[in-house]
């Protein structure tokens, strides 16, 4: 729990909301919205994303989510074209 905190105010203090991380948080889960989009909404890459994912979730939950996203074109815009 205090990884956590500690991890919330670090992006508090570079300029995230609480509100925002929630939203990253759905935007991750959704499958229509790719990491690039993030990226662009949030500044945020893949690795923050998932720093956020990491943290914020049950371990068993964490797994889940890698699971569903990990080789997933729709998350991945350059797989997209393919």
């Amino acid at each position: 729990f205090k990884i956590f905190i500690t991890y919330v105010n670090w992006l508090l203090i570079n300029g995230l909301k609480m509100k925002s991380i929630h939203e990253i948080i759905e935007m991750a889960w959704c499958d229509k919205t790719s990491f690039d989009d993030i990226l662009s909404t949030n500044n945020l890459n893949e690795k923050d994303v998932i720093k956020i994912m990491r943290k914020s979730m049950k371990p068993s939950s964490f797994r889940l989510w890698r699971k569903r996203v990990s080789g997933r074109k729709s998350k991945h815009t350059k797989y997209k074209n393919i």
